[in-house]
């Protein structure tokens, strides 16, 4: 039992208990088998067990009672004795405001004391420093200066600070009367001043700062103090200017300045900033005007690089951005904008005179290296009256008003052309974005813009349409060759750069001012003319298209083709007619569809398609067929439907279906006729179409065919 009693110290676990207790008892568990079971004995065990158990409880329980009565009395005794600290705690407490507030009393009373002793050694300082002024200023008064603070050259820090005061008061003294001692305390001043910057100037060639920091003490008073600042900038510039790029000395100066200039001068800040002030105006200035008048009025180009790269580029921004980090005062960014802006101002004034100057010639030396290159001499473009007349007679017409100009294949237009006058002009919107005034941005930028338009849009793009207009031969004529799709082509790529520069590199600078919509409105006036000249150009393709396929059908398409003289020898599926017009309608599709881009694509198409199923219905309505000659017009239209399939427009499908189902009527039975009429594809038409297609069977007068439309 003890054993287990030591056990019961150990985390407690019934089963576990359970089973060592049977475990020892003879008979009671496992061990033997069965056979060796005694359940009376385990039961005997188990009751005993149960007895000693219930004894060790009684005895646990008396020892914890025992326990929390030891606890109880030691809770009672801990608080009594806190209580009592708490009663020595206020009355320490107590002890301590009585002494504080005899502290503070006693206070009171020295200070009072001390403003009395002060009240009196005032007025008594002064009068002593009164009475040695009077002693040096009767010195200066009968002019011997016997004083050692005024003979001995180690005491120049008491000298400066007493001719500083007499330099005052001798400024309030009449001068009729003290003229001359006036003069004498005036050139006493002078000269220690004089002195003084010397002695500055001595320490700053010996590096000897402590020595500089009370001199600049000591002038500080003095009106040559600002001399002395200075002499400060000027030597320390003295060999700072040893590299190539003045800009990296500058800075590398300033911050050497700025190190030191804190432990010498009571206002830091201030020299720097007079320092940066002096480089600029002085070293920068002077480089700046270097760099920019050499190549001012003989190459324009270098000189708005030079300009734009010396104003904005990596050498001033990073000179800036370096002496940003410089405690320059309040507002240094400004002060800063208005350095750098000095030193360029003169150049900035004109700057927009001569970026427009240099981008004509430049656009127009570009154009002229094109056209001489093409050994092309640039034709002038009629305008007036008489042109504007030719032009719509022609547009209505398609009449041949003088004429037309064979180009040999040449658009006149050129993307190299174009990339470099959009070039040229983005790095004048970008020169003109940071050296113009913001006041003046908008009014420069729509300068530029203007002249983009003259040179791009006006004797670039739109000279090449009115030769390519030019060039378009009139509807009758045969083999022509078609280039206006190449032009239309270029001019399309070419717009889309051009529109992606006014929006990328013009919009930023206008966008909120009202030259945009005066940009936005001349943008508008081109893209109409030139849609116009367009679509002139294209309408009058279409019509020589047209005319060659005319041309074609008449030479190739024979009146045997549709009624033939044995009507049982047909073996050709089409006329050779059909086939020459598919195969040039659709190199002519494929030409279109390379030539146009978007909506434009379908618009065309459809147009050309309609036109070329009016051409062929027409064709049709000249022939008179057989039977046989019927069947040979159906394979043929089948053809062209297969061939308008191509086009992958609806509108000009339907209508070579319908033309297709039109051409049965030359073959269909005459009993049948009024039923073909009435089909799906037919029965909308108007009643004298269907006639006069009735009207061109072989059989019309022999079959009294006009009955069924009576």
């Amino acid at each position: 039992l003890s054993a287990d009693g030591e056990h019961l110290n150990e985390p407690f676990v019934a089963d576990e208990y359970i089973e060592r207790l049977v475990w020892r008892t003879p008979g009671g568990g496992s061990r033997g088998g069965s056979e060796a079971f005694d359940p009376k004995r385990l039961l005997e065990e188990f009751v005993n067990h149960i007895q000693e158990l219930q004894i060790m409880d009684e005895r646990i329980q008396r020892k914890v009672e025992k326990l929390e009565q030891q606890c109880q009395k030691e809770a009672k005794e801990f608080a009594k004795k806190v209580q009592e600290l708490q009663k020595s705690n206020q009355v320490a407490f107590q002890h301590f405001q009585e002494l504080d507030e005899h502290i503070s009393y006693v206070a009171t009373k020295v200070c009072h004391l001390g403003d009395q002793l002060e009240g009196v050694n005032t007025p008594r300082q002064r009068a002593v420093e009164a009475q040695k002024l009077m002693k040096y200023f009767n010195e200066f008064l009968d002019g011997e200066l016997k004083s050692d603070v005024f003979t001995n050259s180690e005491k120049i820090k008491e000298a400066a600070d007493i001719i500083q005061k007499l330099h005052l008061i001798a400024q309030e003294l009449p001068f009729d009367r003290f003229s001359d001692v006036k003069s004498k305390i005036a050139s006493k001043y002078h000269d220690l001043e004089c002195q003084l910057i010397q002695e500055f100037t001595s320490a700053q060639k010996k590096g000897e700062i402590s020595r500089m920091r009370e001199v600049a003490a000591v002038l500080l008073h003095f009106k040559g103090y600002s001399h002395c600042v200075d002499v400060y900038i000027k030597q320390c510039q003295e060999g700072a200017y040893m590299r190539n790029d003045i800009f990296e000395d500058a800075a590398i100066l300033c911050q050497r300045v700025n190190k030191q200039v804190g432990d010498i001068f009571s206002n830091p800040e201030t020299v720097l900033a007079k320092l940066i002030q002096n480089v600029f105006e002085i070293k920068l200035q002077s480089f700046v005007k270097d760099q920019l008048e050499e190549c001012r009025k003989s190459d324009a180009e270098q000189y708005l690089k030079n300009l734009y790269d010396l104003y904005t580029r990596k050498r001033t921004t990073n000179l800036s951005s370096k002496l940003m980090e410089f405690n320059l005062g309040t507002d240094k960014q400004t002060f800063l904008s208005k350095l750098i802006k000095s030193i360029f101002i003169s150049y900035l004034e004109n700057y927009i005179e001569v970026e427009i100057g240099y981008l004509k010639s430049r656009s127009a030396m570009i154009l002229q290296r094109y056209y001489d290159s093409k050994n092309h001499q640039k034709r002038s473009i009629g305008t007036g009256g008489i042109q504007d007349l030719k032009e719509r007679i022609r547009q209505r017409t398609n009449l041949p008003l003088g004429p037309s100009i064979d180009t040999h294949g040449e658009t006149f237009l050129s993307q190299e052309v174009v990339v470099n006058l959009l070039q040229e002009t983005k790095q004048a919107f970008e020169r003109c974005h940071r050296l113009s005034d913001p006041s003046d941005l908008p009014r420069n930028a729509f300068r530029i813009f203007t002249i983009l338009v003259e040179f791009l849009c006006i004797e670039h793009i739109d000279y090449a349409l009115e030769t390519g207009l030019a060039g378009i031969p009139s509807s009758d004529s045969r083999n022509a060759n078609l280039y206006f799709l190449d032009v239309v082509h270029q001019a399309n790529t070419i717009f889309h750069l051009f529109d992606k520069q006014f929006n990328d590199h013009l919009m930023p600078l206008i966008s909120s001012s009202p030259k945009l919509s005066e940009c936005l409105q001349k943008k508008k006036e081109i893209i109409e003319q030139m849609e116009m000249k367009l679509d002139t150009g294209i309408d009058r393709t279409l019509n020589c298209m047209i005319g060659q396929m005319k041309h074609i059908l008449a030479a190739e398409q024979k009146k045997t083709d549709f009624k033939p003289e044995d009507e049982n020898n047909v073996l050709i599926q089409y006329t050779n007619a059909c086939v020459k017009v598919c195969a040039y309608v659709r190199k002519q599709v494929e030409k279109i569809k390379n030539s146009m881009d978007g909506k434009n694509v379908d618009t065309v198409l459809m147009e050309f398609g309609v036109r070329f199923h009016r051409l062929i219905y027409e064709h049709l309505q000249q022939y008179s067929y057989s039977c046989m000659g019927g069947m040979l017009a159906i394979c043929d239209v089948a053809e062209y439907r297969k061939c308008a399939k191509d086009f992958k427009i609806p509108l000009v499908l339907q209508l070579f279906d319908t033309l297709h189902a039109l051409c049965n009527l030359l073959v269909v039975a005459p009993d049948n006729l009024k039923q073909v009429c009435s089909g799906e594809q037919l029965a909308n038409l108007d009643k004298n179409i269907l006639h006069s297609f009735v009207q061109l069977r072989a059989d019309y007068r022999s079959a009294r065919l006009a009955r069924h439309f009576s």
